[in-house]
């Protein structure tokens, strides 16, 4: 009984339960995918328990107080894609949407496990080269690697399987395989460059997210611009690639992918500059901070205009520069927009003035004081969902983008805001943030922007969408708050979270749901959410949120969205 209590602890049951009730949702058509699905499950809960053993985790500095949590970060982004595919294939049966349309979710199903497969295989070779005598049990780690080595063998069958009989592009099996492979190779740099760079800042489970996230999204947008390429050098259709893409997601995608390899392109820029530079003439340190500062704001000026527009051309064949666009669409309903736009910055200046008075001369709880901004994103996002939701995707996207610039000027404290940018986000920091690297506002944005994003294009369950509204700004508050207060009855002995703030989210959602769903029905949506998935749902995600030590805003929405689709 002490072995299993030690497999499956709450945290592991309740992935569990997540992923079986996925599962069991398949059609006989999916049932590769879901057998796919559980041998990675199996993988990286072996490898989840053999971590335990280990004091740290070989060669990576990992967020204290957190659990490895590499089975919620390996099975989270590809039960979503299942979920999604499930959902697509209602739409196909009912000769609703393309099958073209299933077939390329279908790849990027198998690319987002591919990255997760890769990181795995990466954790198992580390815990089986770990010298025995480094903790007496460190030999129950080499046994579960080896355990979780075999399910990968199991699982790339599976694979091989699937992949042969996807007629999306004219490439064949083996060069569909080794796309996944780059996908899985990708992942391993970038978690190992991810974790390296920034110490301490995340899990591994949480790094898993974000790599598998990071290496998909950027995969799908060169996928597209070799797809592209092709057609143009060849000048016939021999290279189809997923489906029509609308402007406002392409240009979510190129701006946020431009911001994110904008670093390393500075970087290397500006090491070629100081080296010319340098030899002709030396300056003081304020003056290189200041030059430094000056070459930056021009270089991301000069992409944002320039590089990165063109790159959404090629890949979208805009009539007009996509800034342009962007302008255009907003004014074609003006009074609509632009007083959303109004409302938006007004809720901002007197919440963000507000709470950062009240963070500094309060002894209020930060956990509390944070979760009014979970509140402020209700408030904010929630009307512009019903009534402006191609708005407020590129209106997510935009902020977004901010936010990234705004770390990295942070970051690298460039003159004159980096500093004033570090001071300001501090006073919102808890001990899942650090001094090198604040997510806590990221992953709040993604939380409550990914499920509207992923919900764009065929959508049969109307709840889909407010995934993220609903799970972190209504449910996650509440059960904060009510915990802190009224709670008594404690999920475990270590942990916070109390049974009275989980029964008080798990409630406060399913009466938004009875509130919202009647004025769903009532602005032209038709209803087709039933109310045993949705209690499901709820109940699933409202107890990862009380027995999880990962960051919750980042696995919540995704879990409560994918149990949405079923």
């Amino acid at each position: 009984m002490a072995a299993m209590a030690s497999l499956l602890n709450g945290e592991r049951a309740v992935v569990v339960v997540f992923v079986t009730c996925v599962v069991v949702s398949l059609p006989p058509s999916l049932f590769c995918h879901g057998l796919a699905l559980s041998l990675l499950a199996l993988a990286a809960l072996s490898l989840d328990v053999g971590a335990d053993y280990l004091n740290s985790f070989p060669l990576f500095q990992t967020r204290p107080g957190a659990s490895s949590g590499i089975l919620l970060g390996a099975v989270t982004l590809p039960t979503v894609m299942l979920s999604k595919l499930i959902q697509i294939e209602r739409a196909v049966s009912l000769k609703e949407i393309e099958i073209e349309e299933f077939e390329h979710l279908t790849m990027q199903y198998w690319a987002a496990s591919a990255c997760c497969l890769g990181v795995i295989v990466l954790l198992c070779v580390l815990i089986s080269n770990t010298p025995s005598n480094t903790h007496p049990l460190a030999l129950h780690s080499a046994r579960h690697a080896k355990f979780s080595l075999t399910c990968i063998v199991l699982y790339t069958a599976l694979c091989c399987v699937s992949l042969g009989t996807i007629s999306l592009t004219s490439f064949n099996t083996i060069l569909k395989l080794l796309w996944m492979f780059c996908h899985g190779l990708a992942a391993v740099k970038l978690i190992q460059h991810l974790l390296s760079t920034f110490p301490s800042c995340a899990s591994i489970g949480e790094a898993l997210l974000v790599t598998s996230g990071l290496v998909l999204y950027l995969g799908d947008m060169l996928a597209l611009t070799i797809a592209k390429a092709c057609r143009l050098l060849i000048t016939e259709n021999m290279v189809r690639y997923g489906s029509k893409r609308s402007e406002i997601g392409v240009i979510i995608q190129g701006m946020l992918l431009g911001l994110l390899l904008f670093p390393v392109v500075f970087r290397f820029v500006l090491q070629i500059l100081e080296w010319f530079l340098t030899k002709a003439f030396s300056q003081s340190r304020i003056d290189n901070e200041i030059r430094k500062s000056l070459i930056f704001f021009f270089c991301l000026g000069f992409s944002m205009i320039v590089i990165i527009p063109t790159w959404m051309e090629f890949v979208q064949d805009f009539h007009m520069h996509p800034l342009l666009w962007v302008f255009s669409f907003v004014f074609s309903e003006p009074l609509k927009r632009l007083s959303l736009c109004i409302y938006w910055v007004l809720v901002i200046c007197v919440s963000v003035v507000r709470f950062y008075n009240i963070s500094k001369n309060s002894k209020i709880e930060r956990i509390l004081l944070r979760k009014y901004y979970h509140l402020m994103a209700v408030l904010m996002f929630l009307p512009a969902l019903v009534f402006q939701p191609k708005f407020l995707d590129l209106a997510f996207g935009v902020a977004l983008g901010v936010f990234l610039a705004l770390e990295i000027v942070r970051v690298w404290r460039l003159w004159p805001l980096g500093r004033l940018v570090h001071q300001f986000m501090t006073a919102f920091t808890d001990h899942r943030d650090s001094d090198i690297l604040i997510v806590s506002h990221f992953s709040l944005l993604l939380g409550c922007a990914l499920p509207i994003w992923m919900s764009s294009g065929y959508n049969d369950r109307p709840l889909v969408p407010f995934a993220g509204i609903l799970s972190l700004g209504i449910g996650d508050t509440m059960a904060s708050m009510v915990g802190y207060k009224y709670g008594v009855l404690r999920w475990s002995k270590s942990g916070k979270k109390t049974v009275e703030g989980t029964a008080a989210g798990i409630t406060s959602v399913l009466a938004t749901c009875s509130v919202l769903l009647p004025l769903l029905a009532s602005t032209g949506y038709i209803v087709t959410e039933h109310w045993f998935s949705l209690v499901v749902a709820v109940t699933v995600s409202g107890l990862l949120e009380a027995y999880t030590t990962q960051l919750d805003n980042a696995f919540i929405p995704l879990v409560f969205y994918s149990l949405l689709c079923l």
